[in-house]
């Protein structure tokens, strides 16, 4: 079966503990990161001197914000890491960088799609702010031409795509004055009307559907990879 997000990128991009010891295997910008054993409770003890407050918790197959808490103090550490572990065995602690918009950049099969920028939610440190009354709060967007995205950031939103596959990822960046890091790779991300497509409009899904006949073509003629 012809399929763009296949098995293989499934598994490589759900599990942020994989995830993110792939990409530093390959050498690419990540935040300073740790993996917290439920078992291990002295692990706690001397990670703010490593990583600094505020920091960052994540269980290892969260989305949308979920499953992520930002820790400020010790005493924050000690209760978030507790919580997370009710639910798992391993969680990934990773040191809090600010910035006022996350890219997103969309790759298809080793090529640029488009280039958005999700902002926080108002008054919060992420995109979606699950503790907001009523239904999740999301931040703004934009969406801009490829071309006009910062071209470091194009370049390891390529680079981090490499080792997962030829499917269809959206890459998350962060960047700050001094760096520019992979926070994650999305398989089978978003494309929402008028947020990821504000600029390419049907060319974008045209390509997507270009990219699944030339694999029917491939598979018809009996091209392997």
């Amino acid at each position: 079966m012809v399929v763009i997000d296949d098995p293989t990128s499934i598994l490589r991009c759900t599990n942020k503990i994989y995830l993110h010891d792939l990409l530093r295997s390959k050498k690419l910008a990540t935040p300073r990161t740790e993996i917290l054993y439920r078992d291990d409770p002295k692990q706690l003890r001397d990670l703010s001197e490593r990583l600094g407050f505020p920091m960052v918790l994540k269980i290892p197959d969260g989305s949308f914000s979920r499953g992520v808490i930002k820790v400020e103090t010790s005493t924050d550490l000690d209760r978030a890491a507790s919580e997370l572990f009710q639910h798992t065995a391993l969680v990934i602690a990773q040191e809090f960088l600010y910035t006022e918009f996350d890219w997103r950049i969309g790759v298809l099969n080793h090529e640029t799609l488009y280039a958005c920028q999700y902002s926080m939610a108002r008054g919060h440190w992420q995109i979606y702010n699950h503790g907001a009354k009523g239904t999740a709060k999301s931040g703004g967007f934009k969406t801009l031409p490829v071309r006009e995205a910062p071209p470091e950031v194009i370049k390891l939103a390529l680079r981090a795509t490499q080792p997962i596959g030829d499917g269809f990822y959206g890459v998350d960046i962060k960047q700050t004055p001094e760096r520019t890091v992979v926070i994650e790779v999305n398989d089978n991300p978003s494309v929402d009307a008028s947020v990821e497509d504000a600029y390419l409009g049907e060319d974008l899904y045209l390509r997507v559907m270009q990219e699944f006949l030339r694999r029917l073509e491939r598979k018809r003629l009996g091209i392997i990879g």
